[in-house]
């Protein structure tokens, strides 16, 4: 057993500031001190006219501890009570001449060290207070009974329910003990509560401090046999005590916020102009939804109305002679617009001519498929990858025949929100034969690309937008600004998003980095090609927001580049399948350096029919593996 005579000797280090050199630094043993000393602290005094200076050390948690940091703050304690006046109310009011009077003697008796000038104040100011508390207490309550704003003084220490038995060490300076007499022992703040409320002898005297102790021991047990899991700010001392007061961590010493302690995250500040902005968005978003839905109904209303009075006027009267009679390409938007929402936002359509695969066969058998309806049509002579042939089989069979769709769930991490969505048989007919896509096709093929990302660990280097969310008719240019703006609030350094943007019957691709307020544009119509006025707009106000929201000023106009090195389509309506390919063609570049790739040449040969069908195959393998 070691005696108190035997412990060994804590060792202050000094440094003269008479000597320049670095080696100047002396070792001083304190086996010589005898009590306190005088509360002016001679000492101290004395190395000051001897230009030395004792080196203050700090822990791993920046706490102050060590023989230099207890004797500088008794020594905060004397020029605290000598030199500040009572009769002032509050440390703020207290001159700052008097308060630089208090650094300066500490700084030159003391290497204060990271702790500086804040910390020193901050503590002569606690200091100041529990001396006005203690003087209050001893010297003033026990002689006056009659004046009511002095009966209730400040008794913080009386108040408290577990008080520890620390002097002037601290807890900093128990955790320094604690490291030196228990090696290799993880020493966390459950341990440093138990042991500050311990005597010499290691007993707890206060009853209700020895019940949370061993509430302590058995929680520490728990931990250790894995049968209780512990988390951030949830540890033992909370599962102990219950939560955290505000501003401050029990068993660490004072000075320590709970954010600092347990690494939690900033919160963050919302103005109250936008919470009101946010409020009131919600709620004409809303009121548009209940319109759009009343509207709906008494669209539908009117047509069936419509249909029961020519029912009644004509005989064996067909609702199916009221279809418009258009092209393929403008039937995409409006054959799918009542049902398909993704659809009708974002429908491609090239310029004046046509490339179909399927056209020579249309053309050839037009007023047969007219007579058979529902006929099963034979797709094995047709030129596409095996399958989308099967998938086309089951549309014959199965999707038009039976009146089905097919449903699919984009989940949040794809866009930033969850997405249902759903593929008509006549998104699948006109993918097949090469004819125009709308939003849908885009947006199904952008979640079979999402699950590349996840298999090459490329979530957090490339991001998308949802095409139908943000091309034209989808909504006002703000909101739509919004929507992109909420997608690059979330990027992480240099992630770029890919923005599939339909002015107006063509398809192109907006490569977004946000970082760096760059935008690249891919346009695969041959040409000297401009961005949309539209489509620019929306792009810069939501980069602008996000500048706000992350506190740069940015740019006065944000950067775009347009790839000279796009392949370019061979006619009107492969536009879509461009996109797509660019996409693919993109994450397949661990290095994302698309822009050297397509950088090179100027307007370059279209893309390969292979490389085209390589899309459409991937597209239809997964539909095929999700649908029901």
């Amino acid at each position: 057993m070691v005696t108190p005579q035997d412990k060994p000797l804590k060792k202050m280090k000094f440094v003269s500031s008479a000597e320049t050199e670095p080696s100047s630094t002396t070792t001083i043993s304190e086996d010589s001190k005898s009590g306190r000393g005088m509360s002016t602290m001679p000492r101290v005094v004395k190395r000051k006219l001897q230009k030395i200076k004792p080196v203050v050390e700090y822990n791993k948690r920046g706490k102050g501890c060590g023989p230099a940091h207890t004797e500088m703050q008794s020594y905060i304690g004397v020029l605290a009570c000598s030199r500040v006046p009572l009769v002032d109310k509050k440390w703020a009011e207290i001159p700052n001449d008097i308060k630089e009077q208090i650094w300066e003697a500490v700084d030159m008796a003391f290497v204060v060290g990271q702790g500086g000038k804040t910390s020193v104040l901050s503590s002569a100011a606690k200091k100041w207070k529990d001396f006005k508390s203690t003087l209050t207490r001893h010297y003033i309550l026990p002689y006056i009974k009659e004046r009511e704003k002095l009966s209730q003084p400040p008794e913080i220490r009386e108040k408290l329910e577990y008080n520890h038995r620390l002097s002037r060490k601290g807890y900093a300076g128990l955790e320094d003990q604690l490291e030196e007499t228990m090696p290799g022992v993880e020493i966390d703040r459950s341990t440093l509560w138990k042991k500050a409320r311990q005597d010499k002898h290691g007993n707890i005297p206060d009853p209700k401090v020895a019940e949370k102790a061993k509430l302590i021991d058995e929680l520490q047990k728990q931990v250790a046999e894995g049968s209780l899991s512990l988390s951030s700010s949830n540890d033992v001392l909370t599962l102990a005590l219950g939560p955290e007061h505000p501003g401050r961590v029990r068993g660490v010493g004072a000075g320590i916020s709970p954010r600092r302690f347990f690494n939690l995250p900033r919160p963050q500040r919302i103005k109250f102009a936008d919470q009101l902005k946010e409020s009131v968005r919600i709620v004409l978003q809303e009121e548009t939804k209940k319109m759009e839905a009343r509207t709906k109904q008494l669209v539908e209303a009117e047509r069936e109305h419509l249909l029961s009075q020519l029912s009644y006027l004509i005989p064996n009267f067909d609702p199916s002679m009221l279809k418009l009679k258009t092209s393929p390409c403008q039937n995409q938007g409006l054959q799918q617009s009542p049902k398909n929402p993704m659809s009708d936002k974002a429908s491609c359509s090239g310029a004046e001519g046509r490339s179909l695969h399927l056209e020579d066969d249309t053309a050839r058998n037009g007023e047969q498929q007219e007579e058979t309806g529902n006929e099963v049509v034979d797709y094995s002579n047709v030129e596409v990858p095996s399958s989308l042939q099967s998938l086309c089989g089951y549309v014959e069979t199965t999707l038009k025949p039976q009146g089905k769709i097919m449903t699919f769930n984009i989940e949040k991490e794809v866009f930033g929100a969850d997405r249902s969505t759903f593929v008509l048989h006549e998104d699948i007919t006109q993918f097949a034969g090469m004819e125009e896509i709308g939003a849908t096709v885009v947006a199904v093929y952008m979640r079979c690309l999402y699950d590349l990302l996840r298999e090459a660990n490329m979530c957090s280097m490339v991001g998308f937008i949802d095409p139908a969310q943000v091309s034209a008719n989808a909504g006002s240019l703000t909101d739509r600004s919004r929507i992109v703006a909420s997608r690059l609030q979330k990027t992480d350094g240099e992630q770029i998003f890919m923005m599939p943007y339909n002015p107006g019957r063509h398809w192109v691709l907006l490569i977004v980095r946000a970082k760096r307020e760059t935008v690249y544009f891919m346009d695969p119509l041959p040409g000297n090609r401009v961005v949309d006025e539209e489509g620019k707009n929306i792009v810069n106000s939501a980069l602008k927001i996000y500048n706000s929201h992350i506190g740069r000023p940015g740019r006065k106009a944000p950067i775009w580049k347009t790839l000279p090195g796009t392949p370019k389509q061979p006619s009107s309506v492969e536009c879509g399948y461009y996109v797509m390919r660019f996409m693919r063609d993109i994450i397949m570049d661990p290095s994302l350096e698309f822009e050297k790739k397509f950088a090179k040449g100027k307007d370059q040969a279209p893309y390969p029919q292979a490389a085209i069908d390589e899309v459409r195959k991937e597209w239809a393998e997964f539909v095929c593996l999700h649908m029901d």
